[in-house]
C-alpha cells in the first residue's frame, strides 16, 4: 500500500432527517390542502363561534323588534370590575350580560360576556340557547318589557 496516497472519499451523509427523527410529510407531499372548508364550524375558533351565536340570536330578535336596528351588540371576554361594584347582580355573582343605555345621541349597547357563558354551558347546543336566554333578558331590560314579551318561547325547556 502506498502511504501517499489519498485516503477514500467518506461515503455522503444520508438524505433526509437524521436518522432516529420521523418526518410527517414522507412522501414528499406536504398538505394538500386545509383539512376544512372555511365555512364549516370546525375551523371557526371559539370568540368567533360564540360571536356567530350572538349574531343569529340578535337577527331572530331584530326581525321580531325593529327598534333594536338602533342597538349594538357586543361580545367582552369577562366583565371589568368585580362583584359588588355597579352593573354587577346583587349577591356577589357573574353577569352574563349588560345593557348600556344610550348617552347623548349615541346608541344604546347590549354586552354579552363570553367567558362566564361558556363556563356556564357545557355543549354547542345550550351555549347557543343560552346566549339567546340572555340576550331576551337584556332587550327585555332595554325596553322594559318582559322576557315573555319579547319572545313567547323564552323560558321552555
Amino acid at each position: 500500500m502506498d502511504s501517499s496516497a489519498p485516503p477514500p472519499p467518506a461515503p455522503p451523509p444520508p438524505a433526509g432527517p437524521p436518522r432516529g427523527a420521523r418526518r410527517r410529510d414522507r412522501h414528499g407531499r406536504g398538505l394538500r390542502g386545509p383539512l376544512a372548508p372555511p365555512q364549516v364550524p370546525i375551523s371557526l375558533s371559539r370568540s368567533e363561534l360564540f360571536e356567530d351565536y350572538v349574531r343569529e340570536s340578535m337577527e331572530r330578535l331584530e326581525r321580531r323588534w325593529p327598534q333594536l336596528i338602533d342597538v349594538d351588540f357586543a361580545v367582552d371576554e369577562v366583565p371589568e370590575g368585580s362583584p359588588g361594584e355597579p352593573g354587577f347582580p346583587p349577591g356577589g355573582g357573574i353577569p352574563l350580560g349588560r345593557v348600556l343605555p344610550a348617552r347623548q345621541g349615541g346608541k344604546s349597547r347590549i354586552v354579552i360576556y363570553r367567558r362566564p357563558v361558556e363556563i356556564r354551558a357545557k355543549s354547542r347546543d345550550d351555549r347557543a340557547a343560552l346566549v339567546h336566554e340572555i340576550l331576551i333578558e337584556q332587550v327585555a331590560e332595554l325596553l322594559g318589557l318582559s322576557p315573555d314579551a319579547i319572545d313567547p318561547r323564552y323560558d321552555e325547556e
